[in-house]
Protein backbone atom coordinates (compact mmCIF):
# COMPACT_ATOMS: atom_id res chain seq x y z
CA UNK A 1 0.00 0.00 0.00
CA UNK A 2 1.32 3.80 -0.81
CA UNK A 3 2.25 6.08 1.93
CA UNK A 4 -0.95 8.07 0.01
CA UNK A 5 -3.56 5.10 0.09
CA UNK A 6 -2.54 4.47 3.97
CA UNK A 7 -2.82 7.96 4.84
CA UNK A 8 -6.24 7.95 3.13
CA UNK A 9 -7.22 4.96 4.98
CA UNK A 10 -6.14 6.02 8.41
CA UNK A 11 -7.68 9.01 8.02
CA UNK A 12 -10.98 7.29 7.37
CA UNK A 13 -10.18 5.12 10.63
CA UNK A 14 -9.66 8.04 12.86
CA UNK A 15 -13.06 9.50 11.64
CA UNK A 16 -15.10 5.88 11.92
CA UNK A 17 -13.64 5.51 15.74
CA UNK A 18 -14.30 9.15 16.74
CA UNK A 19 -17.88 8.16 15.79
CA UNK A 20 -17.35 4.80 17.80
CA UNK A 21 -15.73 6.51 20.62
CA UNK A 22 -18.84 8.62 21.14
CA UNK A 23 -21.24 6.18 20.50
CA UNK A 24 -19.63 4.17 23.72
CA UNK A 25 -19.44 7.30 25.64
CA UNK A 26 -22.91 8.16 24.86
CA UNK A 27 -24.53 4.89 25.14
CA UNK A 28 -22.09 2.86 27.66
CA UNK A 29 -21.41 0.19 25.11
CA UNK A 30 -18.02 -1.94 25.02
CA UNK A 31 -15.60 -1.81 22.12
CA UNK A 32 -16.56 -4.83 20.92
CA UNK A 33 -20.14 -3.35 20.20
CA UNK A 34 -19.45 -0.79 19.29
CA UNK A 35 -17.88 -1.70 16.67
CA UNK A 36 -20.06 -4.54 15.07
CA UNK A 37 -22.73 -1.80 15.27
CA UNK A 38 -20.74 1.06 13.42
CA UNK A 39 -19.56 -1.36 10.51
CA UNK A 40 -23.12 -3.06 10.59
CA UNK A 41 -24.98 -0.16 10.20
CA UNK A 42 -22.84 2.85 9.55
CA UNK A 43 -20.01 1.92 7.67
CA UNK A 44 -20.38 2.53 4.09
CA UNK A 45 -17.14 1.65 3.20
CA UNK A 46 -14.61 -0.70 5.37
CA UNK A 47 -11.54 1.42 4.52
CA UNK A 48 -9.79 2.01 7.67
CA UNK A 49 -11.69 -0.64 9.59
CA UNK A 50 -8.82 -2.51 11.31
CA UNK A 51 -6.90 0.53 12.17
CA UNK A 52 -10.11 2.08 13.62
CA UNK A 53 -10.77 -0.67 15.27
CA UNK A 54 -7.24 -0.76 16.68
CA UNK A 55 -7.67 2.71 17.96
CA UNK A 56 -11.18 1.98 19.53
CA UNK A 57 -10.02 -1.77 21.55
CA UNK A 58 -6.82 0.27 22.86
CA UNK A 59 -8.93 3.19 23.96
CA UNK A 60 -11.13 1.08 25.89
CA UNK A 61 -7.67 -1.93 27.22
CA UNK A 62 -6.00 1.93 28.18
CA UNK A 63 -8.29 4.14 28.98
CA UNK A 64 -7.69 4.69 32.38
CA UNK A 65 -3.91 5.66 31.11
CA UNK A 66 -5.14 7.62 28.42
CA UNK A 67 -7.65 10.11 30.52
CA UNK A 68 -4.46 10.47 33.23
CA UNK A 69 -2.22 11.95 30.49
CA UNK A 70 -5.09 14.01 29.20
CA UNK A 71 -5.46 15.34 32.72
CA UNK A 72 -2.76 15.81 33.75
CA UNK A 73 -1.81 18.67 30.90
CA UNK A 74 -4.89 19.99 30.64
CA UNK A 75 -5.01 22.36 33.54
CA UNK A 76 -8.14 24.84 33.28
CA UNK A 77 -10.13 22.37 31.79
CA UNK A 78 -11.62 19.23 33.36
CA UNK A 79 -11.48 16.04 31.64
CA UNK A 80 -15.75 15.83 32.20
CA UNK A 81 -15.91 19.16 31.19
CA UNK A 82 -14.47 19.25 27.52
CA UNK A 83 -16.74 18.52 24.81
CA UNK A 84 -17.48 14.49 24.02
CA UNK A 85 -16.31 15.38 20.57
CA UNK A 86 -13.02 16.82 22.05
CA UNK A 87 -12.37 14.41 24.92
CA UNK A 88 -12.60 11.68 22.52
CA UNK A 89 -10.56 12.99 19.53
CA UNK A 90 -8.02 13.44 22.33
CA UNK A 91 -8.36 9.92 23.69
CA UNK A 92 -7.95 8.46 19.69
CA UNK A 93 -4.48 10.85 19.02
CA UNK A 94 -3.20 10.52 22.85
CA UNK A 95 -3.62 6.37 22.11
CA UNK A 96 -1.59 7.15 19.24
CA UNK A 97 1.09 8.71 20.32
CA UNK A 98 1.68 6.30 23.19
CA UNK A 99 0.93 2.95 21.58
CA UNK A 100 2.02 4.05 17.61
CA UNK A 101 5.47 4.48 17.49
CA UNK A 102 5.45 3.99 13.43
CA UNK A 103 2.57 7.35 13.28
CA UNK A 104 4.87 10.48 13.66
CA UNK A 105 3.66 13.22 16.05
CA UNK A 106 3.12 15.50 13.39
CA UNK A 107 0.82 12.82 11.57
CA UNK A 108 -0.80 12.42 14.46
CA UNK A 109 -1.23 16.28 15.99
CA UNK A 110 -2.39 17.22 12.22
CA UNK A 111 -5.20 14.63 12.04
CA UNK A 112 -6.21 15.34 15.21
CA UNK A 113 -6.88 18.76 14.03
CA UNK A 114 -8.77 17.89 10.84
CA UNK A 115 -10.82 16.19 13.02
CA UNK A 116 -11.48 18.84 15.64
CA UNK A 117 -12.07 21.01 12.93
CA UNK A 118 -14.62 19.09 10.79
CA UNK A 119 -16.26 17.81 14.25
CA UNK A 120 -15.53 20.17 16.88
CA UNK A 121 -16.94 23.61 17.39
CA UNK A 122 -14.88 26.86 16.34
CA UNK A 123 -12.61 26.98 19.05
CA UNK A 124 -12.26 22.87 19.09
CA UNK A 125 -8.76 22.84 16.50
CA UNK A 126 -6.78 25.35 18.82
CA UNK A 127 -7.83 23.41 22.02
CA UNK A 128 -7.01 19.98 20.96
CA UNK A 129 -3.50 20.72 18.84
CA UNK A 130 -2.37 22.83 22.43
CA UNK A 131 -3.16 19.98 24.53
CA UNK A 132 -1.77 17.29 22.32
CA UNK A 133 1.03 18.96 21.99
CA UNK A 134 1.75 19.09 25.62
CA UNK A 135 1.26 15.15 25.72
CA UNK A 136 3.77 14.59 23.16
CA UNK A 137 6.21 16.60 24.70
CA UNK A 138 5.57 15.31 28.18
CA UNK A 139 5.66 12.00 26.48
CA UNK A 140 9.18 13.02 24.50
CA UNK A 141 7.28 11.91 21.07
CA UNK A 142 9.65 13.49 18.38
Amino acid sequence: MSSTARTGSRRKGREAALQMLYQMEASGVRAEQAIHLFWANLGSSREGEDFANRIVRGCETEGDKIDEIIRKVSQHWRLERMTRVDRNILRLATYELIAMEDIPRRVTLNEAVELAKRYGSDGSAGFVNGVLDRIASDLGKD
